[in-house]
């Protein structure tokens, strides 16, 4: 399978190696074809790996992972291309936030998200919000944290989903860990958990933790 991933950050590089080390073909994108970080990443990721423009990366990718600050992931589609997103898989694993006063902000929150507003904005899209209640170690190896602990999920597409959970598989997470969630209206849920997400950090002093949902019956 051919990815793109676009972003260049840790997060990206990590997903985009975990990929190419599963036997993918990937693509880091950027705002040029001469940023470093996505040089240097695709030198050091093998014959398998390669890196572009946004718009590079998604002519590339049969399927998308949007790995960039989620306050720029519109920007990001955008220069992608609207005819490359196109009925492709878009797996949206970003949070809308910055650090404004020494406060973590969210930008929408509460009444939209990230995962909407792509949703809405690239509407032949496939988009699907995962990934994004972890850090980046978790992402990719489950089994770092014991437990039964579980990853959320949402968006509009069932096939869409059904491909993102297969994913999962290949990173390790079982189908039974994944929660769907339903419609990508409920991005919003999982994105406004960065701010509890970040106490706990703090608390613990890394993240090596996640989140586990037990049930009475």
């Amino acid at each position: 399978m051919r990815y793109a991933v676009l972003g260049t950050g840790a997060v990206g590089a990590a997903l985009g190696g975990k990929l190419v080390e599963l036997g993918h073909e990937v693509v880091m994108g950027s705002r040029t074809k001469d940023n470093p970080q996505a040089l240097e990443w695709a030198q050091g990721a093998g014959p398998r790996a390669g890196s572009g423009t946004f718009a590079d990366a998604a002519a590339f990718g049969e399927r998308i992972i949007v790995a960039v600050n989620g306050r720029v992931a519109p920007a990001a589609l955008q220069a992608a291309g609207e005819t490359e997103l196109a009925g492709k898989l878009v797996v949206d694993v970003s949070n809308p936030m910055a650090f404004e006063d020494g406060l973590l902000r969210l930008a929408p929150v509460e009444s939209d998200s990230v995962g909407a507003l792509l949703q809405r904005s690239f509407p032949q899209a496939r988009v699907v919000k995962t990934l994004n209640t972890v850090n980046v170690a978790v992402m990719i190896d489950p089994d770092c944290v014991p437990g039964d602990h579980q990853l959320f999920m949402c968006g509009e597409d069932a096939g869409a989903k059904a491909e993102t959970v297969s994913l999962l598989g290949e990173f390790g997470w079982p189908a039974g860990r994944v929660l769907d969630l339903g419609g990508i209206v409920e991005a919003r849920d999982l994105e406004m958990l960065m701010p509890l997400w970040l106490n706990l950090y703090k608390r613990f002093g890394d993240g090596a933790f996640n989140y586990e949902i037990r049930r009475a019956h």
